[in-house]
This record gives C-alpha cells, sequence and structure tokens, in this order.
C-alpha cells in the first residue's frame, strides 16, 4: 500500500469513528433515527477507508451490501458481513425522510432505541473487521 493510499484510508477511517462516536451520543439523547443513520454513515465511511487502502479512488455508491462486496473481492472474509449491511442500507433513506417510513409517523417517532442499538452494533463489527484489516 503506497503512503498516500494509507493517508487516505485513514483519514476517512477516522471520520468513520467519529460518526459512530456521534451514533452512540445519539442514543443517549434519545435520537434514535438520527443515531440509525449515523452509524449506516460509519459503516459505508470505514469501508471506503478499507476499499481506499487498496487503492481503490472514485467510489461512488453509498451501498453498505455493494462495498462489502467489493471489499470481499480483496478478503473473502468481508462477505460475513453481508446481512448487517443489508440492514444498514435499509436505513439510508427512511432514518432521514418522512417519506421513507409509514405515512402517520416521522422517522424521529418511528425509530426506537432498539433500532439504533442494532445499528450501532452492525455498524461497530463493520469497523472493527476494517480495522483489523487496515492494521495488518
Amino acid at each position: 500500500m503506497s503512503q498516500n493510499n494509507l493517508k487516505e484510508a485513514l483519514r476517512w477511517f477516522r471520520q468513520a469513528e467519529k460518526d459512530l462516536e456521534s451514533a452512540y451520543n445519539s442514543i443517549k439523547n434519545s435520537s434514535y433515527d438520527w443515531a440509525c443513520f449515523q452509524s449506516q454513515q460509519a459503516a459505508e465511511k470505514s469501508l471506503k477507508a478499507y476499499l481506499y487502502s487498496k487503492g481503490r479512488r472514485k467510489i461512488i455508491t453509498h451501498s453498505i451490501l455493494e462495498l462489502v462486496l467489493e471489499a470481499s473481492k480483496y478478503d473473502n472474509s468481508f462477505k460475513d458481513l453481508k446481512m448487517d449491511s443489508k440492514h444498514l442500507d435499509g436505513v439510508y433513506i427512511s432514518s432521514r425522510y418522512p417519506n421513507g417510513v409509514t405515512e402517520d409517523l416521522a422517522p424521529y417517532e418511528y425509530y426506537e432505541e432498539e433500532d439504533a442499538s442494532i445499528c450501532t452494533k452492525y455498524a461497530e463489527s463493520i469497523l472493527e473487521k476494517v480495522r483489523k484489516s487496515i492494521e495488518r
């Protein structure tokens, strides 16, 4: 890995860690919808960090599943994260936009603490996998 690739990967990973920290803070403030979105963002940025560490550039997608599948081209064990990634993909829109959930509720009313806890758990597992993979 070139020094520039590592530098870019670590920059993205630091932001992923901060997004996950913010997700935990949102749970403390009962902002469960926002915690779900921040968890998705943490996972997305950490997977992009991994792909940058492999020399990739201009990664356009926001799909966690798509990023996991791309990462698995370098390390097949990333496929173990498919279910976590599908769940996080499911909150990308619905945690932010009222038309992404049932028409009677806004996202802040729809999402509950259990939803946020699951999302942060999935994001944490993805960040941990990326952390170990970048440190090799």
